[in-house]
């Protein structure tokens, strides 16, 4: 494999205490070009940057000598961009489809709370999918609740376009936090009460049969009329996986039918600095579309919001609220993709902010809604 020549600067960022990553400033982690299947294509390390968090940063950038910012990606088979409606339900749980797992890999540093992991699964293009959409997938084993049937399916949202990792429409990749249950009395984790199919997932080796079912889903379709639109993500932790799948189709993909030159605004909350996901990819958009793309993350554990309590994705939203309301008056999307438990902090700071702005946020997310705007899949 021929490797591009590549000359090494240093940029010193001021960080401080809001890891807030804007278009206005520079940011990024290394980046690593190499002559692969693009000219020039970079290798991800999809594990966090640990020493991200420096009151003062000097950060290593590795860039071709010749072009810092190549081409995006040729991706195929162009077919895929034909069908005038989604993919729906072509495998039922009665029915899976056995694909081929093809590689698992832990993406968050050692100081995460848990496991995250990034798994590619090959269907060979027979699970088709589209940006936004999910995959069932059934564990092995039998179900505890229906002696002799299998076990119920798990929804995972797909974090990869319909090209997939390897942009040839064959693979799919999930993003999976791995399940574990603590006992609180004897603080020692029980086996028994894990997470079945996320442990399953996780602890799968290359090789390894996977029943998937799908693909499912319409509410995080990625609306595509418009390539211009502004398109709002806000997840937590996996939540983020359908923002990857879209934002790899605006900025990394070559799609003839969706050139895409409106703004994609990510805001993303996690614990803290080891367990951001896919941070590699969405500061190179930062740095290669900085008039496109905008990001901004919310670490509980090491961020202070503005009253001195823990920072929470809502607590970013409410730090540029003004602008998201003018953007959603202007037609955009909003989505929201996470646990279950995000939304009412989320629904809430928008209530607050809508009441300071004398507006009813009632009648707000009912218009919406009815505009197709609002995009909620929480889990």
């Amino acid at each position: 494999m021929a490797h591009l020549a590549v000359s090494q600067m240093a940029v010193t960022v001021p960080v401080g205490s809001d890891l807030s990553i804007r278009r206005s400033g520079f940011k990024a982690s290394s980046f690593s070009f190499q002559d692969k299947s693009w000219a020039p294509a970079f290798t991800l390390d999809l594990k966090a940057n640990s020493s991200f968090v420096r009151s003062r940063q000097v950060i290593c950038l590795s860039v071709p000598v010749q072009q810092a910012t190549g081409p995006k990606v040729t991706v195929s088979p162009l077919e895929l961009e034909e069908a005038p409606e989604p993919p729906l339900n072509l495998h039922k749980p009665k029915q899976p489809y056995t694909a081929t797992i093809v590689s698992v890999e832990r993406i968050v540093g050692p100081k995460a709370p848990g496991e995250t992991c990034h798994i590619v699964i090959d269907h060979d293009g027979n699970v088709p999918y589209w940006e936004g959409q999910s995959y069932g997938v059934i564990p092995p084993g039998e179900n505890p609740k229906k002696p002799g049937s299998p076990h119920n399916v798990r929804l995972y949202s797909i974090a990869s376009t319909r090209y997939g990792d390897s942009f040839d429409g064959k693979t799919a990749s999930l993003c999976v936090r791995r399940a574990v249950y603590y006992d609180p009395d004897t603080g020692k984790e029980d086996p028994s009460k894990n997470g079945v199919c996320s442990n399953f997932l996780c602890n799968s080796k290359p090789g390894d049969k996977v029943q998937v079912t799908g693909p499912s889903g319409k509410v995080m379709l990625l609306p595509e009329d418009d390539p211009n639109a502004t398109h709002i993500m806000i997840g937590t932790g996996t939540g983020v996986a359908p923002f990857r799948g879209y934002l790899r189709r605006m900025f990394m993909e070559s799609v003839p039918t969706f050139k895409f030159g409106g703004l994609a605004w990510l805001f993303l909350g996690v614990a803290n600095t080891d367990s951001l996901l896919y941070h590699d990819e969405f500061t190179k958009y930062l740095k290669d579309y900085p008039t496109n793309f905008r990001y901004d993350i919310a670490l509980s554990r090491e961020q202070k919001n503005k009253n001195g309590g823990k920072m929470y994705v809502q607590d970013k939203i409410e730090e540029y609220s003004d602008e998201i309301f003018k953007l959603l008056d202007n037609g955009a999307h909003i989505y929201f993709c996470g646990l279950r438990g995000m939304m009412p902090g989320i629904q809430e700071t928008l209530k607050r902010v809508a009441d300071q702005r004398g507006e009813n946020w009632d009648e707000k997310l009912s218009q919406l809604k009815k505009n197709k705007q609002w995009h909620v899949e929480v889990y």
